[in-house]
């Protein structure tokens, strides 16, 4: 595999691979996380006999069961401190096997091969490790960078329409808060499964969050912060959807022209930005409205759970125009009522 680029860490580096499928499988002497999913599409290509570990595929498999299931199984096992853990799936897999990698033995080594596109671009990066509560995303967690992360395109030609589209929420939320040109090429084109812009989409986006990564960790400075962009209210309706129907991209998608009808509120956000979003979103075929059923209340106080909040005041990573974003804390509750929904 060649390298795209190393992501510099706390504790060494992590390269950043790309190549063909088998070549990210070509892991000697690893125990195996997956889901259902992968393990019936992209099973037959892992090495003969890895101990591996099916769970089902969707959010509710982040949860403190299933890692209660896979950090036994590993001690079933025996496996030790110097085998690793290789994080077979899109992100669910990723931040669950990640985070049963920081905490079994109290931390081994970890690979990460992202399938989805949502994990290429964006999860599989960083060292954000995490399992969900009923009460909110991601709230038992660590950062805990992986040994390397593997990414081969080819693993996007099984993955289905809906899952694709769900991805590609992440890749505009990058031109959004980032990268201006980006943003212009997915709206001159909107990206298919069988665009050949896929692989330096794939490669600019790890590129933009390793410099985030890099420059802030630990997400205390702030910096790190502005890819939570459309996160505060899309983690609020996965909460209340209880990861169900909505795929975390769509929720994402959703939370993004929210958030930037809130950063337009705030005198933040020019009014171009905002109508480039809905634009945008709803031609790739995401979603990008609350659905008028939401409880607002029950919303706002789901969003109280974001890791962002402090002192039950609201934060979120908002737009100061195309391409760039801040985190802006202590939002007035009344201001993001009013941008709940299109007026």
């Amino acid at each position: 595999m060649r390298e795209l680029l190393r992501v510099t860490h706390r504790g060494g580096t992590c390269p950043i691979l790309e190549g063909s499928a088998s070549e990210a499988v070509a892991i000697e002497r690893a125990v195996w996380i997956t889901d259902e999913n992968v393990a019936r599409e992209w099973g037959p290509y892992l090495p003969a006999a890895a101990p591996t570990l099916v769970l089902p595929a969707g959010e509710s498999t982040k949860s403190m069961g299933c890692f209660g299931l896979a950090v036994q199984w590993l001690a079933g096992l025996k496996s030790d401190r110097n085998t690793p853990i290789v994080a077979f799936g899109g992100g669910v897999i990723g931040d669950l096997a990640g985070f049963v990698a920081a905490t079994y033995m109290r931390g081994v080594p970890y690979v990460q091969i992202p399938t989805s596109l949502l994990a290429q671009v964006d999860s599989s990066v960083g060292g954000k490790v995490a399992i969900d509560l009923p009460e909110g995303k991601n709230l038992v967690g660590s950062f805990y960078p992986p040994r390397e992360v593997r990414i081969a395109t080819e693993f996007l030609t099984t993955l289905p329409d809906r899952h694709f589209v769900n991805g590609m929420a992440e890749v505009w939320k990058y031109g959004f808060i980032l990268d201006a040109e980006l943003l212009e090429t997915l709206e001159a084109r909107i990206p298919r499964p069988d665009d050949t812009r896929l692989s330096s989409m794939v490669a600019r986006c790890v590129a933009l969050k390793a410099e985030l990564v890099e420059a802030d960790e630990y997400d205390r400075l702030g910096i790190r912060a502005i890819l939570n962009f459309g996160h505060t209210v899309g983690h609020a309706l996965e909460v209340l959807d209880g990861y169900r129907s909505l795929l975390h991209g769509e929720a994402i998608a959703i939370g993004m022209v929210v958030e930037a009808r809130l950063g337009a509120l705030l005198g933040m956000t020019p009014a171009d930005a905002v109508a480039r979003a809905e634009r945008g979103l709803r031609s790739q075929g995401l979603p990008t409205e609350i659905p008028a059923s939401t409880n607002p209340a029950r919303l706002i106080d789901a969003m109280r759970g974001d890791k962002k909040t402090t002192q039950g005041q609201l934060a979120f990573s908002l737009l100061t125009g195309v391409g760039t974003c801040k985190l802006v804390e202590h939002v007035p509750e009344d201001i993001v009522r009013q941008s709940l929904w299109a007026t």
